[in-house]
């Protein structure tokens, strides 16, 4: 059914005649008459009564006018919310990142932003950073924070700030051979899953330093929690080992060696960027640019 018919015929049940309703629309009579003659015989009934003084509802007008009211109420209805999508701040939208980041990342972010605009629904999503690239371009995430991700000609990726992983313990050491000493009598604690801790064990195993004994964890809370509790010194990145817990975890050594790690937001280039979209972007790129402000430390 055309929607411009349902308030053609809308006006003049209003206006109780065919003149008046076409100085109400701004047509011509005659284009009200045809497009009536088309409703009546695409429904197979007649809605209209005409006389001298006007028209007047039959009974199927009068059931048409209802469900014309409340679909056009319908139509502007959404029509509202998606030029509202468009203009303001509303909308819904997927965070996603891993564990780690997220628990030192999104405390900072997320009270802020949400009591300033209360329209912008969050969800979070978990995963390992190649979990997350994947998600986000699977269109299940609508944003990834990422460590140093893969490129890839569908992601715009921007970088936030930067990260390395240390080898790092609850008892550094100035001195290097008493340093050297502690990180072979091990054991070695490191994420299994996370590239870049295999990265610096090669490194380590390149300079003679990485120990034999290892113990190897399945996420870098567990890992952060082991080296907080003096089992061994531990390959993290900094600012994952430096957020919350009691007690503090340093470099072993600062000759030891590092591995430089990127945190970066990823979205589909041909994501559509409504201005709620645009708004949550710049918020998180400023958040992690006031992130990057902050350093590393020594």
């Amino acid at each position: 059914m055309d929607l411009a018919h349902l308030r053609y015929f809308k006006a003049i049940a209003a206006s109780g005649s065919m003149t008046a309703a076409a100085r109400v629309l701004g047509v011509t009579q005659p284009s009200l008459t045809v497009a009536m003659r088309h409703m009546e015989a695409a429904l197979g009934t007649s809605l209209l009564d005409r006389d001298r003084s006007g028209v007047t509802l039959t009974a199927a007008g009068r059931v048409l006018l209802a469900h014309a009211t409340d679909i056009l109420s319908r139509v502007q209805d959404a029509e509202q919310e998606v030029r509202a999508l468009e203009g303001d701040d509303v909308g819904r939208f997927v965070v996603g990142c891993h564990e780690p980041l997220g628990a030192y990342f999104l405390p900072g972010f997320l009270p802020d932003f949400l009591a300033r605009h209360p329209r912008v629904e969050l969800s979070l999503w978990n995963g390992p950073s190649p979990a997350v690239r994947r998600a986000v371009l699977a269109r299940e995430v609508h944003f990834g924070l990422v460590v140093s991700p893969e490129p890839h000609p569908e992601l715009v990726l921007v970088e936030l700030f930067r990260d390395r992983f240390e080898v790092l313990g609850a008892a550094p050491s100035k001195d290097r051979e008493a340093a050297e000493r502690r990180l072979r009598a091990g054991p070695l604690l490191y994420a299994e899953r996370i590239r870049q801790g295999h990265r610096l064990m090669a490194a380590l195993e390149s300079q003679g330093l990485a120990p034999e004994r290892r113990l190897a964890c399945g996420d870098l809370e567990l890992v952060k929690s082991l080296a907080l509790a003096g089992i061994g010194p531990a390959l993290l990145p900094r600012r994952v080992a430096c957020y919350g817990h009691e007690g503090r975890l340093e470099p072993l050594h600062p000759s030891f060696p590092v591995v430089d790690d990127t945190v970066l937001l990823a979205w589909r280039a041909d994501f559509h960027r409504t201005a709620a979209a645009n708004l949550l972007k710049a918020s998180i790129v400023a958040h992690g640019r006031a992130l990057a402000a902050v350093g590393l430390g020594s």
